[in-house]
């Protein structure tokens, strides 16, 4: 595979956290691989580098797991789901039937039935009750053998090698005793059967529970996969006609009637409607398409009618290209995840030294009947010590949030950026599409008294339709906007770093700075005053000359977005230092940041420097995180701490950031940093909740506490404790489904327009 693309692999027979780790080494072993890492909440792996798909396969299968690739996103979800549902009908099969046996068994001791073995009768049934605790081993705990053979073939030890041992410990036990009674002391001959058969039906129990709240950490990525219609209607010959989505074709003319989801990407060129966007940017205000502008597959067509030409189809759509990196996200680990499967590879060993080290304790120091008491300490420890949670805790609450991330318009592309994200304490801003909208506008006109502003603007923007100008445009949209007619501009001429001039219906028209006027011999004074006034609010003044008379003076600026100084008062409200590092003149600079409220200005940076600025700040001990838009912010974006790419901007920079906002509010930024910190707070709650249920279970297990309150746990007791640990870290994880942020932007359509 080209270095640049990964391959996705289903992964099965994974149990627990010690297999993660199993797997992502033998991955990892494999020539040429970048990077392999994998989800255990979801079973899957995201492996980049040099290599097949095959070599992958048979590295898996090599340790053990088995392996396919995931090549339609959709159709794996869906086979995800049927096999999840599939497993949970099992599981609860599975379930009752152990449990059936396994709490009849249970009363008939609590109700005083005896649980050993003295007469020649009671071997008899016991030996029948034998048999059919083998049978549900074999039935509903058959997996858990095969899977602990498979492991011990690979020398290695995983959650089914703890379960196998501890359950085929008691029946054997037990069996041991319907067998061969006489070579045990009376108060020995105690029966087990009950116990195993429980902890298979608790086990499976709380795996089915764990299965179906499983289900709805990926809400976020089916709902993004349910955006997308099935049929598109495309007009080819003349004709309408439904077509399946996979057929559409680069260039293809498609329609999209009121109420409709827009089928793939395209550019408008016929009609006109507001287009809700909120699925893809989070932003809840329906943006208005004409002609010329940009849609997005999957956002939802208003009252109007639209034809567009498609210019992004399949894999290659904006929609699909989020699905893709909300997986991949999911499929990253932040530091602290990758510390809990580091810990859980060698776990599994250590709970087995733990468990032979109880057993002696007890054979040697224990009271009569000892093998009892050393049978019962040894299966509790193996079977409450399973790592399931642990394995479960970051994986679970990634997902989640980097999906809730995703319907507030912010893609967290590294998982490593999702725990960092909380931590920044300064937030460094580009100006231009950033803090404003990156589209400069004319935003004032004056014109001397008996001059008519209309004829003026007319004149203006038909000079600057020769021109290249990037601040022509505001003036001709301007005109436009009008309604005014345009002239032919004869004699253009250019003069860089000065202005324009032409002739236009008999009239000489020049359009400039004030040196350009004085280059003319034009008396332009008049103007100066309040041309300066403007230049100190981030104003761009041009002069306007007609027939040699100054009569006109036109202010462009690139306006502030609505919502900025909001958003940039919400990032300070959190703590957060905010700086505007820019291209700008320093004036310009310190306007736009009076006005949005920015304390710290860093002006007249060249784009290769402004990597170099943000290597300062961090020597200086701050932790950054870099918004910007631009091809010149990529490498400021590359170095922060967390790079936070304006979706709306450029691929280089979007490729170089570890967030993408697709709406262009900075309010996403302070979202992602809310996200961020609910998320690993969550992690943190999960991993502190399993290490504690781990670390105090397990002594508890063993028999610490008998000497001094005579308390020895119940195997079955810790089966369910297991068990129940699993789907509480699960459920704590799905608690980040109701998470909002603190305040939802409402920016204006302009601020979200070509967030395709």
């Amino acid at each position: 595979m080209p270095k640049d693309e990964s391959i996705r692999l289903a992964i099965t027979g994974a149990k627990c956290a010690g297999c993660v780790k199993k797997i992502e080494t033998a991955l990892q072993s494999v020539d040429g691989i970048a990077t392999a890492e994998m989800n255990f909440a979801e079973r899957t792996a995201e492996v980049s580098g040099l290599a097949s798909s095959s070599e992958l396969i048979a590295a898996i299968e090599k340790a053990g797991f088995g392996a396919t690739v995931i090549e339609d996103e959709e159709k794996a979800q869906q086979e995800r789901e049927a096999a999840d549902l599939a497993h949970y009908k099992k599981l609860m099969t599975h379930m009752t039937v152990s449990l059936g046996v396994g709490v009849i068994l249970m009363v008939y001791g609590l109700l005083g039935g005896s649980m050993t073995v003295e007469s020649t009768g009671e071997r008899v049934v016991w030996f029948l009750v034998g048999v059919l605790t083998l049978w549900i081993l074999y039935y509903a705990g058959g997996h858990f053998f095969t899977g602990a053979w498979r492991s011990f073939k690979n020398h290695s030890a995983n959650m089914d090698t703890l379960i196998a041992l501890g359950t085929g410990a008691a029946w054997s036990y037990s069996m041991y005793v319907v067998l061969l009674p006489s070579t045990l002391p009376i108060e020995a001959r105690h029966i087990y059967f009950e116990a195993a058969a429980m902890i298979i039906g608790l086990i499976n129990l709380g795996t089915a529970l764990e299965v179906r709240a499983r289900g709805k950490t990926s809400q976020a990525i089916k709902r993004l996969l349910g955006l997308q219609p099935k049929t598109a209607r495309i007009i080819r010959a003349g004709e309408e006609q439904d077509i399946p989505i996979a057929s559409v074709q680069l260039g293809d003319k498609i329609r999209v009637r009121p109420g409709e989801k827009i089928p793939v990407d395209g550019r408008v060129i016929e009609g006109s409607s507001l287009v809700d966007e909120s699925m893809l940017t989070g932003e809840p205000v329906p943006v208005a398409k004409a002609a010329g502008d940009n849609i997005a597959a999957g956002t939802l067509n208003g009252s109007g009618s639209l034809t567009f030409e498609a210019t992004r189809v399949g894999h290659q759509t904006a929609l699909a290209q989020i699905i893709v990196q909300v997986k991949k996200a999911q499929n990253t680990k932040p530091a602290i995840g990758r510390l809990a499967d580091t810990i859980s590879a060698i776990f599994v060993p250590s709970v087995m030294i733990i468990a032979v080290i109880a057993a002696l304790a007890w054979y040697n120091l224990g009271p009569d009947p000892k093998i009892a008491y050393m049978l019962v300490a040894t299966m509790t420890v193996l079977i409450i010590a399973c790592p399931c949670a642990l394995g479960l805790a970051t994986p679970m609450a990634v997902m989640v949030g980097v999906g809730k991330a995703a319907q507030f318009g912010v893609l967290i592309r590294k998982g490593e950026a999702l725990q960092t994200a909380g931590k920044l304490d300064t937030i460094v801003l580009d100006k231009t599409g950033t803090i404003t909208q990156g589209r400069p506008s004319l935003v004032k006109q004056f014109t001397v008294e008996g001059v008519d502003k209309n004829h003026t603007l007319m004149l203006a923007a038909s000079l600057e339709q020769a021109s290249e100008h990037p601040l022509a445009m505001a003036v001709i949209n301007e005109a436009k906007q009008n309604n005014l007619s345009l002239i032919e501009c004869l004699d253009f001429h250019a003069e860089s770093g000065q202005g324009i001039s032409g002739s236009i219906a008999g009239q000489t028209v020049l359009i400039g700075n004030q040196r350009w006027m004085e280059t003319n011999r034009i008396d332009a004074s008049h103007l100066i005053a309040l041309a300066t006034e403007w230049s100190l609010q981030a104003i761009t003044p041009l002069f306007m000359a007609i027939d040699g008379q100054a009569v006109s003076l036109i202010g462009v600026s690139d306006p502030i977005k609505e919502d900025s100084k909001e958003a940039i008062q919400r990032l300070k409200s959190k703590g957060l230092k905010v700086i505007m590092l820019t291209g700008d003149k320093e004036a310009t600079a310190r306007a736009i940041a009076q006005q949005v409220g920015i304390d710290t200005v860093i002006a007249d940076v060249l784009p290769t420097a402004k990597g170099d600025a943000i290597s300062n700040l961090q020597q200086q001990g701050a932790v950054i995180g870099m918004v910007g838009d631009g091809i010149n912010d990529a490498a400021a974006l590359a170095l922060a701490d967390v790079g936070f790419a304006i979706g709306t901007g450029t691929d280089v920079a979007i490729e170089s950031a570890d967030i993408t906002l697709m709406r262009g509010s900075l309010h996403s930024v302070a979202d992602a940093i809310e996200v961020s910190n609910a998320t690993v707070r969550n992690i943190k709650q999960n991993l502190f909740g399993a290490f504690i249920y781990n670390a105090l279970g397990i002594p508890v297990a063993a028999g610490l506490l008998y000497p001094f309150i005579g308390i020895l746990l119940n195997p079955m007791v810790a089966g369910a404790a297991m068990s129940l640990s699993s789907f509480t870290v699960v459920s704590n994880a799905n608690r980040l489904r109701f998470f909002k942020p603190s305040q939802t932007a409402v920016s204006s359509s302009t601020s979200s327009t070509g967030a395709s």
